[in-house]
């Protein structure tokens, strides 16, 4: 099963690229790393940990 690689930030809505820098939760909630930074890397959503997204080169 492949993550769900999301386009936005969930909370600014600033556009995320397959290959920058983005962070997510279990349940692949994702956010910018500002975001993720001003959350503690804390998911709003479900209080769990947010972790560095993997990356995955753009085709």
């Amino acid at each position: 099963m492949a993550l769900e690689m999301r386009e936005i930030c969930e909370l600014c809505e600033v556009s995320l690229t397959a290959d920058g820098p983005a962070s997510i939760c279990s349940y692949e909630c994702t956010f910018c790393a500002d975001c993720t930074a001003a959350m503690e890397s804390n998911c709003p959503n479900c209080g769990g940990d947010l972790v560095v997204r993997p990356r995955r080169k753009a085709a």
